[in-house]
């Protein structure tokens, strides 16, 4: 079965990252943009990230230029608006795909079929607009998947849901 732990990624900074590093967390796998009409849900992203990091929870930021080019920068720019406008401290990645041809595996992945997903069968499907949310168990199996409106807050049972059977 796949799991996270099967992917690597790009940090925001350029370094590989092998995704398996945070397997025994709970992840929080999210698209995002700069200048989006949802930009904002990056300070609940942080809010969630400062609420329940200790606890296990790690977010991870994918920006991607997808939708109508809301993420135009560079990836040190990204960085840069990310850290003043917002103060992210969750892990950033460098700009992928999330659908299509030259969408990401880690994204081809998350938006196929999970019928034995540890909560119940996930929707699959391209992913409709910036800052889609998918959480994933410790072991790296995705359990829920949010559209972007879902504000982040609204996360937060799930998440402690998670968590709890993280402990």
């Amino acid at each position: 079965m796949t799991t996270l732990a099967d992917f690597s990624a790009t940090t925001i900074t350029g370094q590989e990252q092998v995704l398996s590093e945070h397997l025994g967390s709970v992840v929080l796998v999210v698209n995002t943009a700069s200048k989006c009409g949802l930009t904002p849900q990056y300070a609940g992203l942080q809010a969630l990230h400062e609420r329940y990091g200790d606890q296990g929870l790690r977010v991870l930021g994918f920006p991607c230029d997808q939708f109508m080019h809301q993420e135009p920068g560079t990836e040190t720019e990204i960085a840069e608006f990310c850290e003043i406008n917002y103060g992210v401290g969750f892990p950033m990645f460098a700009k992928v795909e999330v659908n299509g041809e030259g969408a990401h595996p880690l994204f081809r992945w998350l938006t196929g079929a999970h019928p034995d997903a540890p909560g119940g069968e996930i929707a699959s499907g391209d992913i409709e607009w910036n800052f889609a949310k998918f959480l994933l168990d410790p072991e790296g199996r995705v359990l829920h998947r949010w559209a972007p409106q879902v504000e982040p807050a609204d996360l937060a049972e799930d998440i402690e849901a998670a968590l709890a059977e993280r402990a």
